[in-house]
């Protein structure tokens, strides 16, 4: 079987300095209207993860959680569970809470980057159909990606119920067992969720870069990024510290000052202001660095069709002419 010849992905530091240069180049038009637009939803974000503990919806996601985690036979002795209980009861509450901000001003944020990113004058405004048709195909997309995580999620928890039965049903059970099989499926889990979050963002940006909705991007975007893994965890990874070391300096500076001082200043309501921007524009950014690289895989993609056809030709041209020779060689005898 032929092996054909693979071309080389670009390297993760080539498409963040692009990412940064296409910033910079238009950088008035990036922090104004894409910015203004994601800041209702970095508020929004900022102030959900504040205000988690007092909310009521927590304590309720959090029994319900572990009431099926129970049902389900897992040990309710084991730390992985609890903490990830406490987790994903977290994660639940806030991603509630800012869902109406996620699926109005970031998706709106995010189509009009893409919208800019696909002119070759950025600044000039796009007409309001094409605005509105590019956000219908991400609203589309980013429902199907809220099914597809939780998808994920499921199949990770199936996968740990029925190894977790198997090895109790075995006599399995003492607690370095436990311990071992809590940190695989840990392992398990989060490489599971970060590969399905990052092919999610990839669909969400094909679908208004390519017109396309709903499950239709997200296999598009599957098919490219095969191969390309490792290269879209280089690329999450810095924006991802990036927007938690934000929410970190939110947390210390607004979120503290507040609780120590009993009262909201105007220094400390600005400075809050200042960090959700700060917020938004990492957001932007993230969306430049996700249409980049689309954009290379694309180029890979086609690069590798067109080196597999040209293999494909060389080699029988190759038969062709071993098949000549024999020929001659034959007419050749006695």
């Amino acid at each position: 079987m032929e092996e054909y010849p693979s071309i080389p992905m670009e390297r993760t530091g080539k498409i963040l300095r692009r990412s940064i240069h296409t910033f910079l180049q238009n950088y008035h038009y990036f922090t104004t209207v894409p910015t203004l637009l994601a800041f209702p939803f970095s508020a929004a974000v900022l102030l959900s993860q504040a205000l988690l503990p007092f909310s009521a919806l927590l304590p309720t996601v959090y029994h319900r959680l572990r009431s099926l985690f129970q049902a389900a036979g897992f040990p309710p002795s084991s730390e992985f569970f609890s903490i990830l209980n406490i987790k994903l009861s977290q994660t639940i509450t806030s991603s509630i809470l800012v869902l109406p901000f996620t699926l109005s001003f970031l998706l709106l944020a995010k189509a009009s980057i893409i919208q800019a990113l696909c002119r070759h004058k950025p600044t000039v405004l796009p007409s309001f159909a094409s605005f509105i048709s590019t956000y219908n195909h991400i609203l589309l997309t980013q429902v199907c990606n809220f099914f597809i995580i939780l998808s994920a999620n499921a199949a990770c928890f199936s996968v740990l119920f029925i190894a977790f039965n198997c090895l109790q049903a075995y006599g399995y059970s003492s607690p370095g067992s436990l311990l071992f099989l809590s940190a695989t499926g840990a392992v398990l889990y989060s490489i599971v969720l970060a590969n399905a979050l990052i092919v999610c963002n990839l669909a969400l940006v094909s679908s208004g870069m390519d017109k396309l909705g709903g499950y239709l991007a997200f296999l598009k975007a599957g098919i490219l990024i095969r191969g390309r893994t490792a290269t879209a965890l280089a690329l999450a990874l810095p924006i991802n510290l990036a927007l938690a070391a934000v929410e970190a300096l939110f947390q210390f500076r607004v979120v503290r000052a507040y609780y120590a001082a009993r009262s909201s200043s105007p220094s400390t309501a600005l400075e809050g202001i200042f960090i959700a921007y700060l917020y938004s524009i990492i957001i932007v950014i993230d969306t430049i660095v996700s249409c980049a690289f689309l954009r290379s895989c694309k180029t890979a993609s086609q690069m590798d069709q067109e080196g597999r056809c040209s293999f494909q030709i060389s080699i029988e041209g190759q038969d062709v002419n071993h098949r000549g020779s024999n020929i001659k060689t034959f007419q050749g005898l006695p």
